[in-house]
C-alpha cells in the first residue's frame, strides 16, 4: 500500500507517519505551507529527517503553497467559522491531486477525535466529502497523553512544539457542525480547480 500523509508542523500528523510505517505502508509527505499566515515548513524540515530515521523510510517530502493558493480565498469567506473545515477541505484535494499524480491508495491524517474543531465527527464528515479517495485516521481513538507519549518516544514532540503559533485565520468560535450546504455555498465563489492546480503546481519535492 502506497499513500499520501498529511503532514502538519503539529504533534499528531508526525505520530502518524510512524504508526502507518510501522505498519508497512509506503509513505509519501505533504506539508501545506500556511505562510504568510502560519509558518511550520522549518519544522517540518527537522521532522521529515527524524522520520525517515525512526521508520527507515526515505519519505520523499512535498511541501505545497496552501496559504498563497488557498488561505487568501478562505479568509475572504462571509462566514468566517467555517474556515477551518474550509481548509481542512483544500488540503485534502491537493492531497488527494498528489496521490493520484504518484499512484497513492490512500491519504492519512493525523485526526483524534474531538481535540479541535475540525475533528468533530460532523466536520469531519463534510471535510472528506470534497474527495474520493480512502482516508485512514491512525490516531482516531487516542487521546492527547497518548499521542504525546508516542511523540516522545520517537523523538518529534520537542520538534513540533519548536516556535509553533496559531493560523492567522481561525475565527474567535470555529463551527464544530458544518452544514454541507452552507460550505458549498462559500465554495462556489471560488476558483476551486484553480486554487488546487495553483497549489500543486507550486509543490516542490525535497
Amino acid at each position: 500500500m502506497k499513500a499520501v500523509v498529511l503532514l502538519s508542523g503539529g504533534i499528531d500528523s508526525p505520530v502518524a507517519v510512524y504508526v502507518m510505517a510501522k505498519a508497512g505502508v509506503e509513505l509519501i509527505a505533504l506539508h501545506m505551507d500556511g505562510t504568510p499566515y502560519f509558518e511550520s515548513t522549518v519544522r517540518v524540515d527537522k521532522l521529515i529527517e527524524r522520520l525517515r530515521q525512526v521508520t527507515g523510510q526515505n519519505i520523499p517530502l512535498f511541501t505545497a503553497p496552501h496559504g498563497t493558493a488557498n488561505l487568501e480565498e478562505i479568509a475572504k469567506t462571509r462566514i468566517p467559522n467555517i474556515r477551518c473545515v474550509l481548509c481542512k477541505r483544500f488540503m485534502m484535494r491537493v492531497a488527494e491531486q498528489l496521490a493520484n499524480r504518484e499512484k497513492c491508495n490512500a491519504i492519512i491524517m493525523g485526526d483524534s477525535m474531538g481535540q479541535v474543531a475540525s475533528q468533530t465527527l460532523k466536520n469531519m464528515r463534510v471535510e472528506q466529502q470534497a474527495i474520493k479517495m480512502p482516508i485512514i485516521r491512525p490516531l482516531i481513538g487516542l487521546d492527547k497523553d497518548q499521542i504525546v507519549k508516542i511523540a516522545k518516544e520517537i523523538g518529534t514532540y520537542e520538534l513540533s512544539i519548536e516556535g509553533a503559533g496559531p493560523c492567522g485565520i481561525v475565527p474567535i468560535k470555529p463551527s464544530t457542525g458544518a452544514n454541507i450546504d452552507t460550505i458549498l455555498e462559500a465554495e462556489e465563489g471560488m476558483d476551486v480547480p484553480g486554487m488546487i492546480e495553483k497549489a500543486i503546481a507550486g509543490a516542490k519535492k525535497s
